[in-house]
């Protein structure tokens, strides 16, 4: 898994650390096992879902270059822009082979995701446009729906 992971953010120069099992995870925001944020490291322990892992690599992606540089645990964002990273998890997901996106909207459900259809997936399915034309408008994902493979690069 590691190893799937680093190829999968390697382009969005993000650096994997895998804290020991015992140890609180540096940056995260909710604490536990959920992965964290400090400048362009994500860290993870051997026991943090993929979800949490992909949604956090998510917003580093998504957020302004500005706050990219100052990054510390908390990815501030508006709710555009959240809409957006919960887009691109489940568009990464394709592209991580123990994922993909029917586990990838189930795990979202399980951990809590709230959406106005009541479903990760029905989001997905029938109320995301804002979310994708969001990640279109920044040059995270092309016309498509392809994932272009760099960051926000604007404000």
């Amino acid at each position: 898994m590691q190893l799937a992971l680093s190829r999968l953010l390697e382009p969005y120069g993000l650096v994997l650390y895998f804290v020991p099992d015992e140890e609180a995870i540096p940056g995260s925001f909710f604490g536990d096992r959920e992965a964290g944020l400090v400048g362009n490291t994500l860290y993870l322990r051997n026991d943090t879902p993929v979800h949490s892992a992909l949604h956090e690599a998510s917003h580093y992606i998504c957020m302004t270059p500005k706050r990219r540089l100052n990054l510390d645990t908390d990815a501030e964002g508006d709710f555009d822009e959240e809409n957006g990273v919960c887009y691109l998890q489940i568009l990464l997901s394709k592209h991580f082979p123990i994922m993909g996106p029917d586990r990838m909207l189930l795990d979202m459900d399980r951990w809590g995701y709230s959406f106005r259809l009541g479903s990760a997936k029905d989001w997905f399915e029938q109320d995301a446009e804002d979310a994708e034309a969001w990640l279109k408008h920044y040059g995270i994902i092309t016309y498509l729906r392809d994932i272009t493979w760099q960051c926000r690069l604007r404000e």
